[in-house]
């Protein structure tokens, strides 16, 4: 693995931070130095914009609309990217379910959906998890029983991240009850606006409205949504999961992350001097710096395992659980840099709000974010049970 940039790299880098300055839109910049709620369209927009240049897509086989760049460009990409405060695009579609679609589903299938998430007409939530069924998610129950050539889906979702906003949803449903648990799992696509399935809110304790438990009832699913076998929908599971925990490492916006912080430190006093020469303080940074310089490796040898052929192996479990806990050691430092300013917090100000933010304008969303990552550990397989995979997989216990 070769860390120096080639000239054609540093070309690639170049090209890459004209393209963001020209292009990425004036709006939602506003909207997100302002703490504001963003809408489904503001977070569609930089998804176009990256879909008409035929970049939205990095890790996608060339075939099926994939950029056909290098490791070091996709890694280029992300940093330049997180250097750049751009949003996050949602990875629900383009590193969940495409990924699943053009390596199980049929020709049909890969016609019918791919464009749609490439181009951001189709919006895509999970339907994972359940009340009862989180870390052991292969204890689901929601059902689905064939009848002629459909499923009816019944049972209910939780966690469901932007369904809202959802078009359609890629849910893991129980089609044989007989069966071992992970034996009689399937994987289907379903319309959100289809009858039968209604979406309700989970206020978060940052008070965002960003997850939802979702309701089936009678929901009538075409078998020709069924991606890859009945009752093997486990495999398309598993290999869902090893691409989101990779993605949810989140390197590059954690190292934007720290350099905030120290920004931070240098405004904020303790006592007379900047809390950045506060000693204790000092020492929290560099061991989070460490730690990240340490998984940023770790990630750049699994980005060099992938252009080699390899797919996300288990230490994609590694990079999950560094990766999460990271972020959260990461906003808990920038809570504690802004100090008093973070208690009262605020999810932003609409049109008419004659209010302001208490504090710096970097102050006022500490404490929403410290609060939201705390989930940063449980979603997409909490990390105990991540722990479990290393200790089966890599370690061989």
């Amino acid at each position: 693995m070769h860390l120096d940039f080639s000239p054609e790299d540093l070309a690639f880098q170049q090209e890459v931070r004209t393209f963001i300055a020209e292009n990425y839109p004036e709006d939602l910049r506003g909207k997100q130095d302002e703490g504001k709620e963003l809408s489904r369209e503001d977070f569609l927009s930089w998804h176009k914009v990256l879909a008409k240049k035929g970049w939205i897509a990095p890790a996608w086989p060339v075939e099926y609309g994939g950029t056909g760049w290098t490791a070091t460009q996709k890694y280029i990409w992300s940093e330049e990217t997180a250097r750049a405060d751009c949003i996050r695009l949602m990875p629900f579609g383009l590193s969940m379910v495409g990924p699943v679609i053009y390596t199980f589903g049929t020709p049909e299938q890969k016609a019918r959906f791919l464009p749609g998430i490439l181009s951001g007409d189709d919006w895509w939530c999970q339907g994972y998890s359940e009340p009862g069924s989180g870390s052991d998610l292969a204890s689901l129950r929601t059902k689905a029983v064939l009848e002629g050539d459909e499923y009816v889906v019944t049972g209910q979702k939780t966690w469901t991240t932007m369904a809202q906003h959802a078009d359609w949803g890629f849910f893991l449903v129980r089609t044989n009850p007989d069966a071992k648990q992970q034996e009689g799992i399937s994987f289907l696509l379903i319309d959100m606006k289809s009858p039968g399935i209604a979406v309700r809110p989970i206020i978060t304790l940052g008070g965002e409205h960003e997850v939802n438990e979702v309701w089936l009832e009678d929901v009538r699913v075409p078998a020709e949504n069924r991606i890859y076998e009945e009752n093997k929908g486990w495999t398309c599971a598993k290999f869902l999961l090893a691409h989101e925990r990779t993605g949810i490492a989140g390197v590059a916006a954690s190292k934007r992350g720290i350099e905030k912080v120290k920004t931070i430190a240098r405004t904020e006093m303790d006592g007379d001097k900047p809390l950045l020469a506060n000693a204790f303080f000092k020492r929290k940074i560099a061991e989070l710096e460490m730690d990240l310089t340490a998984l940023e490796y770790t990630e750049l040898r699994s980005l060099a395992g992938e252009s080699a052929g390899k797919g996300p192996g288990p230490e994609s479990s590694l990079l999950k659980i560094k990766g999460s806990e990271i972020q959260q050691r990461l906003t808990e430092l920038t809570l504690e840099a802004v100090g008093h300013y973070g208690a009262p917090y605020f999810r932003g100000f609409g049109e008419g709000d004659n209010e302001h933010p208490i504090g710096p304008d970097y102050a006022h969303r500490a404490a929403p974010a410290y609060f939201n990552t705390r989930k940063t550990t449980i979603y997409g397989g909490s990390n105990e049970i991540q722990r479990n995979i290393i200790a089966k997989m890599v370690l061989g216990l």
